[in-house]
């Protein structure tokens, strides 16, 4: 309602001489009526907000008594501002999505499991303190002594790598723990924890793999049964290329398989195993470049094809960058017989109870202060080399046939031995294989030896008295001069040699044909005669 007019009630009520508070009220009607006007004016909604002056104002003064604030008049506009935005309707539109929740809240809400400490937790501490080292690592100590040379994780993310390594033992029957790394992908990364399982563990489930190779092979031989039977209905042509035997992988705790891996995207997630490497993946993973998605069931799609999904390619880099990447400082480890280090195959070790660490600056100058403490992988794509070719003796008896066509045997690869020097390792022209340095040059008392793999980059090692670790950060990538070339696909097979066993011949004349007839006339019609003949002479 606008400024009231002079024939409408309530007219003068805004003059300058009229005072509420006179004993003499001109009119008490015309006053209730004016009060009604106002009130009605008050109670206007507004076409943007869907509000009224009248109730706005009656939320201000309850806010402005229920709080209580100082210096109520300077801050009156900003109470107004809040009353408002706490009126505040959603607009309720089906074709608005809802809002999503931010990232941050999603991984506060998987970290914060990290940090509940379950019930009797304390007491199986106290018990594995009695039984010897625990299996967790010090995942805060490693983190500190990389720092030292500007490598590494932030704190808070190694400190929740290390609650999750944490997690991992209290589900998984860990006899030791290591954090491997952090192999970096194109939508997710992966935190890698390397395991070795108590006694028994890993003999289980061995077992239950051969349980499932038992039933498949069940399924094989009767299905091959059935296509026997099939193929003796009508056989087709068989062919007689053979391929070549298949390596079989290295068993459970030994060679390319001695440790178990768990991956996870980031700390707080479910650990998932990796499955076993097999030698035909590692040899393939030696031919092709691929970036991680960070999705262990996503397909490797390569030349050559890649006989698995991303974790078994993942797997395979494992394998590899740990058998080139994983060195102590000389003398640290030795066999634990004299007899053992002659052994092929060997890769047991104990540590040195009487090594004296060498001081740091000597690990810096010299290469020969390092040694490689994991066997390196043959081309075939174990560490121990077998025979393909080599049957059982059974076998051997119904097969001597086949192997006299055979040609020759393969010969036998041999690597270097384990607790090999990393100053015998071949550079890449002119680049050296490794590179040692101090953390710092100002305090060299005080430095830690850094070692810095040129062939894989971000493998990293430490070494301080009797304290090292090796650690990878990176794309999971060997470094290579040149640039990466694909394999080429193999030539085209060649077409059928012609001769004259497969040339096609001349269609006959019609003369040809008629002497063709009449000579197999003649020669029934003297079949017929030397038969009868014979009858009669019976």
């Amino acid at each position: 309602h606008g400024p009231y007019q002079p024939h409408e009630p309530g007219y003068g009520l805004d003059q300058p001489g009229y005072s509420p508070y006179e004993d003499v009220i001109p009119d008490t009607h015309a006053r209730m009526l004016a009060i009604k006007n106002a009130k009605a004016y008050l109670l206007k909604t507004s076409t943007k907000s869907g509000l009224n002056l009248y109730d706005h104002l009656a939320n201000i003064l309850t806010k402005i008594l229920d709080e209580q604030p100082t210096n109520t008049v300077d801050i009156i506009e900003n109470i107004s501002k809040d009353v408002k935005w706490a009126q505040f309707r959603k607009k309720m539109d089906t074709l608005r999505d809802e809002p999503r929740i931010p990232p941050t809240f999603e991984a506060a809400d998987r970290c914060k499991a990290l940090f509940i400490r379950e019930a009797g937790e304390e007491e199986r501490e106290e018990v594995e303190e009695e039984m010897g080292e625990p299996a967790l690592p010090n995942v805060m100590e490693v983190a500190f002594y990389f720092e030292q040379a500007g490598i590494g994780l932030s704190k808070d993310e190694s400190y929740y790598i290390f609650l999750a390594l944490k997690n991992l033992i209290r589900a998984q029957p860990v006899q030791t723990c290591r954090f491997w790394g952090k192999i970096l992908g194109l939508e997710m990364n992966y935190i890698i924890a390397e395991v070795q399982l108590r006694e028994g563990e890993e003999e289980e489930e061995a077992g239950e793999e051969g349980e499932g190779t038992t039933a498949e092979g069940e399924k094989e031989t009767d299905e091959a049964e059935e296509d026997e039977q099939k193929e003796k209905e009508a056989e087709p042509p068989k062919s007689t290329y053979k391929p070549p035997p298949a390596i079989p992988k290295e068993a459970n705790g030994t060679g390319t398989n001695k440790f178990v891996y768990f991956v996870c995207n980031e700390p707080g997630k479910p650990w998932v195993k990796l499955p076993p490497v097999t030698p035909a993946q590692i040899v393939c993973a030696r031919k092709i470049k691929k970036f991680f998605t960070g999705c262990l069931d996503a397909p490797v799609v390569s030349f050559p094809p890649f006989p698995g999904n991303e974790a078994n390619y993942l797997r395979a880099q494992i394998a590899r960058i740990s058998a080139g990447t994983h060195v102590s400082p000389t003398g640290f480890y030795q066999f634990a017989d004299e007899e053992e280090e002659e052994v092929e195959g060997a890769d047991t070790y104990e540590e040195n109870p009487d090594f004296e660490p060498p001081p740091v600056a000597e690990m810096v100058e010299s290469l020969a202060t390092w040694a490689h403490h994991v066997k390196s992988i043959l081309k075939q794509g174990r560490c121990v080399w077998i025979n393909p070719t080599q049957k059982s003796e059974e076998n051997e008896e119904d097969e001597e046939e086949e192997e006299e066509d055979e040609g020759e045997e393969p010969q036998e690869e041999r690597g270097p031995p384990l607790l090999t020097l990393i100053s015998e390792d071949e550079g890449m022209k002119d680049i050296p294989a490794w590179t040692a340095q101090a953390s710092t040059n100002l305090i060299p008392e005080y430095s830690v030896a850094i070692l810095q793999s040129n062939r894989w980059p971000g493998a990293y090692a430490f070494a301080s008295g009797r304290k090292f670790e090796n650690i990878y950060f990176g794309w999971g990538h060997k470094y290579s001069p040149e640039s990466h070339t694909p394999e080429l696909p193999p030539p085209a097979q060649p077409e059928y040699p012609s001769g004259t066993e497969i040339t096609e011949t001349v269609d006959p004349t019609v003369e040809e044909e008629m002497a063709f007839k009449i000579a197999q006339e003649e020669d029934l019609a003297e079949a017929e005669e030397e038969e009868d003949e014979e009858v009669e002479d019976d």
